[in-house]
């Protein structure tokens, strides 16, 4: 029993010493450019009521929450998702402002996915999250910012895929198929099961014609001329005009120098149903899976008693770091420690030492010397550990640096 309680459960883990520090320095970068940016910290509950995440708000499926009772037999989960928790804040603080508002958050949430998919279950998230703006240059600045925090964490080689939510809604809306059926359909497109989803629309005796324009989505991904090559593809108002507002956000972003990182995938589909207008997802060498993700939700802040628009973007830590790691990039942590070993009598000249250490940026711990371990220890501990300096100040208060 002991030896299981070293472990943690499935989807968890600890992160310790060099593998924190870096969590710690990417999360100040992230921050940092945040800060420059506008905005503002916001902080949202681990847990919530369940209602704040259920199916009508379009968030992750019921069965991956984390669900539990609080004494008054509430249903309360652990957060699977912050945007919507965003969305309550907007509604409740915030209802009098009309202008843009610009606000940011750092915070873990919790998906009970399979064990077998081997992935994580609690993430670490830097988000930010634009309300009251519906403009197309709402849209590149979020991707910008992605970019800008994505090259002040070191990251060179990465690219941010765009889509639009209406360019799959404004077609399947023209094929009379119900709730659940679209559903279905999304869910084969999204994992590229071109012959499921073509069997769907057959046996539904959806319009060839339409029904072959939402079969090709999938294969509309990659530079700009996907735009052009979409046109003659893409069917209905609703999905026409998404893709003009794709082409003006991309103008934005290439004029402003950012669309070497930019890339298209018409035939994205988020996991999220409240999302509304541009989505995103941002991918680099070493991971799988998307390092940043996020989108435009314009209806779910109105879910919540107020109408505003919004967009936001997570970027995840984790697979962030992971990334970096194994592209051999290098974590700028400048970290000057150092140790200052006493014996009991001289506590208060090593004091004094460690104040001036302090002074000129150095971090300092101070230890008291135990019988168990004589000085080299210490010092061969210290140099382990990458301390920069060593003292021992000896019982008479003489100060020798190791």
């Amino acid at each position: 029993m002991t030896d299981k309680l070293l472990h943690t459960p499935d989807g968890v883990r600890d992160i310790y010493n060099g593998e924190c520090e870096k969590k710690e320095y990417l999360e100040r970068c992230m921050r940092n450019v945040l800060r420059q940016n506008g905005f503002k910290s916001i902080q949202t509950p681990s847990f919530e009521f369940f209602d704040i995440f259920n199916e009508e708000r379009g968030t992750v499926p019921s069965r991956e929450m984390y669900k539990f009772f609080d004494r008054d037999g509430n249903t309360m989960v652990l957060r699977p998702d912050i945007t919507p928790s965003i969305a309550r804040c907007v509604a409740k603080y915030f209802k009098e402002d009309t202008l843009p508002i610009r606000l940011s958050y750092v915070g873990n949430t919790f998906i009970n996915n399979s064990s077998y998919q081997g992935k994580l279950k609690e993430y670490t998230q830097v988000g930010m999250e634009l309300i009251n703006d519906d403009s197309t240059d709402a849209d590149a600045q979020m991707i910008a910012i992605t970019v800008e925090c994505l090259l002040a964490a070191g990251l060179k080689e990465f690219q941010i895929e765009i889509g639009h939510a209406d360019l799959f809604n404004g077609m399947v809306e023209q094929t009379g198929l119900s709730q659940d059926e679209i559903m279905e359909l999304k869910i084969l497109i999204d994992e590229k099961n071109i012959f499921g989803a073509t069997e769907l629309l057959n046996s539904k005796n959806v319009n060839s014609e339409l029904a072959e324009a939402v079969l090709k989505l999938p294969q509309l991904f990659g530079g700009y001329d996907i735009i052009e090559k979409a046109k003659s593809v893409i069917q209905g108002d609703k999905a026409i005009a998404a893709l003009e507002r794709l082409d003006k956000i991309y103008s934005i972003l290439e004029s402003l120098g950012y669309g070497k990182y930019i890339s298209f995938d018409l035939g994205m589909l988020s996991r999220y149903d409240y999302y509304t207008g541009l989505i995103m997802k941002g991918y680099t060498y070493g991971t799988g899976d998307a390092i940043a993700s996020g989108g435009r939700y314009d209806k779910l802040v109105g879910q919540f008693g107020q109408d505003s628009p919004a967009i936001g973007v997570a970027i995840l830590l984790d697979q962030l770091m992971i990334a970096m790691i194994r592209q051999n990039i290098e974590f700028d942590i400048t970290s000057r420690d150092c140790r200052v070993v006493f014996e009991r009598q001289a506590r208060n000249e090593a004091f004094k030492k460690a104040d001036e250490l302090k002074k000129v940026g150095f971090n300092v711990e101070l230890i008291r010397k135990s019988e168990k371990h004589d000085i080299e220890e210490y010092a061969a501990d210290a140099k382990k550990k990458k301390f920069e300096k060593v003292y021992f100040v000896s019982q008479d208060g003489v100060i020798k640096e190791l």
